[in-house]
């Protein structure tokens, strides 16, 4: 599955403004745990293809949004309903704790 490239450009049209779960993986190209992750998230994006959208966020690239959600330490991996932040997990963690996360909020 290919997810979205988000930037501070797109995030308030693709992210705050979608009408289905968006999930948000904030990470940066140095950060080793991030490509550790990766897989997962797009794993899980595949699952439920049809009913969430699955982006990523490059925090050296777009430090305003990172700032703004306040990311202290990534990979963090933020869920958007409505405009809102509805939850976020931090680091690499096993697939089951996204989709679980994911169920609870659809």
């Amino acid at each position: 599955m290919a997810h979205q490239e988000i930037t501070s450009s797109n995030f308030d049209q693709e992210v705050l403004k979608s009408d289905t779960l968006y999930v948000v993986d904030f990470w940066a190209d140095w950060c080793m745990p991030c490509h550790m992750l990766s897989p997962i998230i797009e794993e899980v994006g595949e699952d439920y293809k049809d009913k969430i959208k699955v982006g990523k966020l490059n925090t050296d690239e777009n430090p305003d949004i990172a700032a703004k959600y306040e990311i202290m330490s990534i990979p963090a991996v933020l869920f958007f309903k409505e405009g809102k932040e509805v939850a976020r997990l931090i680091g690499v963690r096993p697939k089951t704790d996204f989709s679980n996360q994911i169920d609870s909020l659809l």
